[in-house]
């Protein structure tokens, strides 16, 4: 086997290797990494599905997409609320919303087929500022479009549109925000207290499409969510989530499809996705906030979905709160930079361990497995991340540019890495390594030519 390996470095590997240390050497015998697969199942069965009253009430129009329909949805909300909960219907017709749509407990909202809840265009009808989590850091800002804040048993379903507007204010400011962010991200390094984080009228955060932040049982079902300003479906802070049969065509900047954050016993399954950044995304916060909370993503199954997008799925890079025992499993990843790309950076702090990506069907992506641990940091913190016990097998691939690359620091090396059963058609690069311990390759067959090696790269 190690013979093989040597031969097949030397034919595939020759031009193409590049790593920043002295050189490679066969690892030390070491623990295989392994994941429990039937946790799958027993996860998908302890989700809780929402307890929402079987009663109906029906928004009434004009839905001509002109008159603002918000204060009759609210009052549909209200009305349900008061009698112990139940689905507020939108019919078919343009309802616009001339500001945010706030959920409450017990409460479904249902878009029927031919409905489309299209919301203003202007920024400050989303003030004034609520809490929220912005890339990983707790902040007073505009409100998501969808709302529901410390809520039980809520749903979003039905087969019309949410639409975040194509002319929306907040699409230019991905451009604008930098000064915003970068200051934000020091008063979560620096542990500013959240009432001093308002950035409200004058500063340039986009907000969520939809966020639920501290959310018990929820249910994302079959609509479809167009022109979001910044992550389009966001759980923050939410146990007991499936989101099943939605559709996301949305190709602005930093569109992820859904971002599972510091949340638990999640289930995203048979959606399709078009993003302007990743299609599935699991974080659980930035920096000192992410690890002063210290709230976890765990217990997450992402399963027959088709992903189009930047990267196909990712973990972090706001991971600082740790995230543990997700599977991906029996996803179609059509093209894009980078299918499976997991970050961190040396601000961030937190474990990525017990992580589980098999039966995938790849098809034209830059780079297959990307790692990119040295994710760039802005304000020189010395907080290790650390990524251990992942497993990829059973991948079919057709084309990518680079195989595996992975970049780590030299005190957080990328640890217990298992690639089996993963056949590629074409490829132009192979491996791509610095700061890698144990990654073990079990009959990855690139081009034809078999490659099974145990390697440490310093």
């Amino acid at each position: 086997m190690r013979r093989l390996f040597r031969k097949t470095a030397a034919a595939l590997l020759a031009a193409t290797l590049a790593a920043t240390a002295a050189g490679p050497g066969l690892a030390q015998p070491a623990a295989r990494p392994q994941v429990d697969w039937s946790m799958i199942d027993t996860i998908v069965r302890d989700i809780q599905a929402p307890r929402i009253p079987a009663r109906t009430v029906r928004v009434p129009g004009p839905a001509d997409g002109r008159t603002d329909a918000r204060p009759a949805i609210l009052r549909a909300i209200r009305e349900a609320s008061r009698t112990g909960g139940g689905r507020v219907v939108l019919g078919p017709g343009v309802w616009f919303s001339k500001g945010p749509v706030v959920l409450q407990s017990r409460i479904e909202l249902h878009l029927q087929k031919g409905a489309t809840l299209l919301f203003s265009p202007e920024p400050s009808d989303y003030l004034p500022a609520v809490k929220t989590r912005w890339e990983g850091t707790e902040v007073m800002s505009y409100s998501p479009l969808i709302y529901a804040a410390d809520v039980e048993d809520v749903a979003i379903t039905g087969k019309g549109v949410i639409d975040g507007n194509k002319d929306s204010g907040f699409h230019p400011w991905a451009k604008r925000a930098e000064p915003d962010y970068q200051r934000l991200r020091r008063m979560g390094f620096s542990g500013v207290p959240l009432p001093q984080r308002v950035f409200g009228a004058g500063t340039h955060l986009r907000p969520s499409a939809i966020q639920f932040l501290g959310a018990k049982r929820v249910l994302l079902q079959d609509y479809t969510v167009r022109n979001s300003p910044f992550w389009v479906n966001h759980l923050v802070y939410t146990d007991h989530a499936t989101v099943r049969g939605i559709q996301v065509d949305s190709m602005f900047p930093n569109n992820d499809g859904v971002d599972v954050d510091s949340s638990r016993w999640v289930l995203i399954e048979n959606s399709i996705f078009r993003t302007g950044d990743d299609s599935v995304v699991v974080k659980s916060g930035r920096d000192l906030d992410g690890r002063t909370i210290g709230r976890p993503s765990e217990y997450v199954v992402v399963r027959n979905n088709d992903m189009g997008g930047e990267d196909g799925i990712a973990l972090g890079s706001e991971m600082s709160g740790g995230v543990r025992h997700v599977f991906f499993t029996d996803n179609v990843l059509r093209k894009g930079a980078s299918a499976i790309r997991f970050k961190a950076n040396l601000d961030r702090g937190g474990t990525v361990e017990n992580i589980g990506v098999r039966n995938m069907t790849v098809e034209d992506f830059g780079t297959l497995f990307w790692f990119q641990l040295n994710y760039p940091g802005e304000l020189g913190g010395n907080f290790p991340s650390t990524y251990r016990n992942l497993v990829f097998e059973n991948l079919k691939v057709q084309n990518v540019g680079t195989v595996f690359e992975a970049h780590a620091p030299d005190s957080a090396p990328l640890r217990n890495v298992l690639v089996k059963d993963v056949t590629i058609a074409s490829a132009k690069t192979p491996l791509v390594l610095e700061n890698v311990d144990d990654l073990r390759l079990e009959n990855l067959v690139i081009g034809g030519e078999r490659i099974d090696a145990q390697l440490d790269w310093k």
